[in-house]
């Protein structure tokens, strides 16, 4: 959902990047959880808001900078079962990250490593070699996303 970017005043308050749209519905979940690198762990937002183009939150428990400092670069998580389903042609990155990415042809271009996001359209990015950067164009450049099968066909220059 986000991950914690910097510190935000004294109080414990902290920057949250954000990977929702809009920027602000990271604080619309109940239940989220931190990851420090040692495991997920469950957290509550005390309280949250938007601030210019990200966010500001601060968690239970954590009433001062020192405490907040400490959980800087956290990635920030909620359970999948209190997400909504996703739309017919929409889909969660969490659930396109590891498919096999395979030409029209039959052509293996590789796994979906991750993706990005650049402003007109997101970008998978496959870990076959070579490395590819496909744009997640619907019906376009990606021709069928079988979640079922772990498959997106795409039409994409091999070389």
């Amino acid at each position: 959902m986000g991950r914690i970017t910097g510190l935000f005043g004294v109080k414990g308050w902290v920057k949250v990047y954000s990977y929702t749209e809009p920027r602000e519905a990271i604080l619309d979940y109940n239940g989220h959880f931190l990851n420090r690198g040692d495991g997920w762990r469950r957290i509550e937002v005390a309280e949250g808001q938007k601030h210019g183009k990200g966010v500001i939150l601060r968690f239970d428990g954590v009433a001062d900078r020192d405490q907040a400092a400490a959980l800087i670069d956290c990635e920030i998580a909620v359970a999948r079962d209190v997400l909504p389903a996703a739309g017919n042609g929409v889909y969660y990155w969490a659930d396109l990250e590891g498919l096999r990415v395979v030409h029209r042809d039959g052509t293996d271009l590789g796994r979906v490593a991750y993706l990005l996001e650049t402003g007109s359209n997101d970008v998978l990015v496959t870990s076959g070699k070579p490395e590819r950067l496909i744009p997640f164009i619907l019906g376009e450049v990606v021709l069928d996303v079988d979640l079922a099968n772990g498959v997106i066909r795409v039409e994409w220059e091999l070389d």
